[in-house]
Parts: structure tokens; sequence; C-alpha cells
């Protein structure tokens, strides 16, 4: 069975860095697309990243272009999210979702995103 896990969330100062993780096991012979994506409070999940398989594609949002950065160790199954000059509104949980039938493009995570999720990690940035 495919299973993810985030972690690496934590309480950070604005303006303060994280850097979260989604490890990944049981993909088999497949290319999957391992996407980010957040909820805070009253608000709904939005889909901030994507790596391709490869790594060899990739997208974030833009309203965090220049912030975050994404990346993949394949040999370990993991892929990073580094977070850095945090703002209060990046409070939320971030989860990290997998699916084998997107593509991870410039135009972002598509609403069907998310054929396996992992549980999410909370950042919280203080002011």
């Amino acid at each position: 069975d495919v299973q993810l896990q985030a972690s690496g969330g934590g309480l950070v100062q604005a303006g303060g860095s994280l850097r979260l993780s989604c490890a990944a096991s049981g993909f088999i012979n497949d290319d999957y697309v391992i996407g980010w994506f957040r909820q805070a409070p009253g608000k709904e999940r939005e889909g901030i990243s994507c790596i391709s398989d490869s790594g060899g594609s990739t997208y974030i949002a833009k309203s965090m272009k220049g912030r975050f950065t994404i990346s993949s160790d394949n040999a370990k199954n993991v892929v990073y999210l580094q977070m850095s000059s945090l703002k209060s509104e990046d409070t939320a949980v971030y989860l990290c979702a997998a699916d084998r039938d997107y593509h991870c493009s410039e135009y972002g995570l598509p609403p069907g995103f998310g054929e396996y999720w992992g549980h999410g990690t909370e950042v919280t940035v203080s002011s």
C-alpha cells in the first residue's frame, strides 16, 4: 500500500524557515506526482506545490514563488518543501498527496488531485 507521511512542521517566527518532508513508500513501477497542500483554519484546502516522479517538473503557487522550493530525493523517497520568509498567513496544516493520473505542470494541481493522502503537519507562524 502507498503511504505518505508529512513531517517537519512547528512553530516559527515570521521571517523564519522550515523544511517539510513527505516520506513516501509503497510505490511500485508507477510514476507518481507528489503534491503539497495546505489548509488554514476556516479556509479551503489549497494546492501549493508539486513535483513529478523524476523531479524534472515542479510547480509553486504564485503567492509562494521565491519563498518556497520543492525538491525530491528519490533514493530516500522523500519530497521536501523548503519554506522561507514565512508569514503569519502561512499558518496552516500542510499535507502531501500522491497521484498517478496527473502531471505536475505550470498550471498547478487540479481539483481532483490526490489518489493517496498523508496526515498533515502543522505549521504555525507567529508575528
